[in-house]
């Protein structure tokens, strides 16, 4: 993503674990006791690369995930938040490339190390050709898989503003490493149309055929067919076709394909990411049912047309007590057993410049669509909820589009271009449902439960049980999609009744 060299001007970061899980020996399924949240948000404290084992999932950025056994493993790209005025590495620490961590639970993580101790050689000699002997000084947007006992790690390098880019690929026995560099499987010049950075790779449920969605800004998303026996383009120098665009794309971002086979639709999902990266970075969703495409969005729209497309399923918002949240995209999404889950950065208001890596619980509405939770994972339990549970006060935010503040430079703010106000935000209005069934406040209308889906008038959302980060308690929470595609979170904010 031509973003992430904005990480090396204004870096990046998140919240530290005050407990690091060493072994992973346990599930997600537990109740956790919280009195208070796991850790906190604000990690400004402990920036130095020697605190790099306090981090948890601070500086985690474009988070790309992989389960082995009962072990959750993170890579990510290089990124780090550098508190002003202090020393980043005065222990000159030998700091490598792409980040790895490791959890049971995904919530307290540990850095474990990194992939690469430099850039390849040969990556940073096609970036520097193009680009005036400039760029690929990191390694951004890693996406791991596991392919018949191996690992394959596909990793990109390339510099900001420019479609000089190299995506490579690297293999392990263990996903600790170590790694081999093994070569290239697409690069891009200022000739290409497409930009070669942020894979993602997905097998064909039917056939075994594999195949890496990739791209950004320049010249949108596209899809490229690779040898699984390789794990390289299938044919040599292919590199793929469109399959996502946006309107106007001269200005605004579209970049960051997640792709996701879901068993039981028997549908892929391809999540991509709109918008500048510090402010009002979305992650938005099509479905096909091919791997290859074509990928329709919520309203049957090709995403490879020039249409926006929706559903808006992340946004900037703010909740009350909390600064807020910008920059909610570029995600890695799981199935793990049955249950799902988006990771995704996470800018930490006032400043956008602390990153914390949100890991959120995603459910799929009766529609087939998915949502994820309006509060980040924390393993409480999903027991079952009744109507005397619901009926309360909430916290209900529209995530919907927002405007932006300065002129965009190739789909980003310029330096400086943040301002911190509620315009900034999508914000949260008080919603009351009464033991009527009906909606008063900042809603009119009716309510009603079944199962887990709550209606909201004409809105299905799914409703759970999760952790109220912003008021440190447990709560129930509802995520749903309103008719205009908009992601809708709400959060129940007096537990007065039967929780």
């Amino acid at each position: 993503m031509l973003k992430h060299s904005f990480n090396r001007v204004y870096p990046v970061a998140m919240g530290f674990l005050l407990a690091l899980m060493v072994s992973c020996q346990s599930s997600v399924n537990h109740s956790p006791g919280w009195t208070a949240n796991p850790y906190p948000d604000d990690y400004s404290g402990i920036t130095p690369l020697s605190n790099r084992h306090q981090w948890g999932a601070a500086n985690v950025h474009d988070p790309a995930l992989l389960k082995v056994d009962s072990c959750y493993y993170v890579f990510s790209t290089d990124a780090y938040y550098m508190a002003p005025g202090v020393e980043f590495n005065p222990d000159s620490i030998a700091a490598g490339h792409i980040q790895i961590r490791k959890s049971n639970d995904l919530i307290n993580w540990q850095f474990v190390g990194w992939v690469f101790d430099r850039v390849p050689d040969d990556a940073v000699a096609h970036v520097r050709q193009f680009n005036d002997g400039k760029g690929g000084d990191g390694i951004w947007a890693p996406y791991v898989v596991r392919h018949e006992g191996e690992y394959r790690l596909y990793y990109s390098v390339s510099g900001f503003g420019t479609n000089s880019s190299y995506i490579g690929m690297a293999k392990a026995s263990n996903p600790q490493g170590p790694w081999s560099h093994e070569g290239c499987v697409v690069k891009t010049s200022p000739e290409s149309v497409m930009n070669a950075i942020d894979a993602s790779i997905v097998t064909d449920a039917q056939n075994g055929r594999m195949w890496m969605h990739y791209g950004s800004y320049f010249g949108g998303l596209h899809c490229v067919e690779l040898d699984p026996a390789t794990g390289l383009t299938l044919t040599p120098g292919d590199q793929g076709h469109l399959v996502a665009t946006r309107a106007n794309r001269t200005n605004q971002i579209i970049e960051a394909p997640e792709i996701i086979y879901h068993p039981d639709l028997k549908k892929y999902f391809l999540f991509v990411s709109y918008d500048p990266l510090f402010t009002h970075y979305n992650v938005r969703v099509g479905r096909s049912d091919h791997p290859q495409g074509p990928f329709l969005d919520f309203f049957g729209n090709d995403m490879a047309d020039t249409t926006n497309n929706y559903p808006i399923l992340t946004h900037s918002y703010r909740f009350n007590n909390h600064p807020g949240w910008s920059g909610n995209a570029h995600c890695g999404v799981m199935n793990d057993n049955g249950k799902f889950f988006m990771l995704h950065q996470g800018r930490l208001a006032p400043d956008n410049l602390m990153m914390v890596m949100q890991t959120r619980q995603m459910f799929w509405l009766p529609s087939g669509w998915p949502v994820v939770s309006p509060e980040r994972y924390a393993g409480v339990y999903s027991a079952p909820i009744s109507n005397d549970d619901v009926v309360g006060e909430w916290e209900v935010i529209t995530l919907n589009e927002l405007p932006d503040q300065v002129k965009l430079w190739q789909g980003q703010i310029p330096p400086g271009g943040w301002n911190y106000n509620d315009k900034m935000f999508n914000l949260s209005q008080k919603v009351v449902m009464t033991d009527a069934g009906t909606l008063t406040c900042g809603l009119s209308g009716q309510w009603t439960l079944t199962g887990d889906v709550l209606k909201m008038n004409q809105m299905e959302c799914m409703v759970f049980r999760g952790w109220d980060w912003e008021n440190q308690k447990e709560s129930i929470l509802f995520s749903g999609l309103n008719e205009k595609g908009v992601a809708v979170w709400g959060k129940k904010v007096n537990l007065t009744n039967k929780n």
